[in-house]
């Protein structure tokens, strides 16, 4: 199964490009340290080096309290802000996407944001006009999910050719239950 979880870079980056146009916008600077916070929890979880779980139990109890109070202070930005302006745009993202942006808390291995997953896709992108060849409608997803199994296999260290040579020929035969028994991360805890 994919999830469409959103990304708190680009939440972030919105309200970056307020400030930007006016460096002395404090509403927006208030939410800015909140997602601050936000982001520091997985900060502190890595230089902990922190496994999906504890970490996962380090985010259901700081989180909440920060994505409550968050959350709030975009609301009423939203209604005081212009609709048209950096900060009024800013919240009505964040707000469009919030159930997405939540989903970090429901499923442990989400990253908050997917900067890096952008940054090993970043060829793809650049070579679009190659890869027109594809011809379908539904090769574009196909593709990119392909390529999101294999950058998580380099990201993780997992020699490519080993996984795909494990998990590949049984695939057809696999319920679709126990198909999240075969992503890269888990395969790789069983696989040490």
């Amino acid at each position: 199964m994919m999830l469409h979880a959103a990304c708190w870079s680009h939440a972030r980056r919105k309200l970056d490009e307020a400030i930007k146009l006016n460096k002395h916008d404090l509403v927006s600077t208030r939410i800015l340290v909140q997602m601050g916070k936000l982001f520091s929890i997985d900060a502190n979880a890595r230089d902990e080096h922190m496994d999906h779980a504890r970490r996962h139990a380090l985010r259901m109890e700081r989180a909440p309290f920060v994505l409550t109070e968050m959350k709030a202070q975009i609301e009423r930005a939203g209604r005081e802000a212009l609709p048209s302006s950096p900060l009024g745009r800013a919240c009505r993202y964040t707000l469009r996407l919030w159930d997405k942006l939540m989903r970090f808390l429901a499923h442990p291995e989400l990253e908050l944001s997917n900067n890096l997953a952008e940054n090993y896709m970043r060829p793809i992108a650049l070579g679009r006009r190659n890869w027109t060849h594809v011809g379908h409608v539904k090769a574009g997803p196909r593709v990119a999910a392909i390529l999101s199994i294999i950058e998580t296999c380099r990201r993780l260290n997992i020699p490519v050719r080993k996984y795909l040579a494990a998990v590949l020929p049984g695939l057809a035969n696999t319920s679709i239950q126990r198909l999240p028994e075969l992503t890269p991360t888990t395969w790789a805890a069983k696989h040490p």
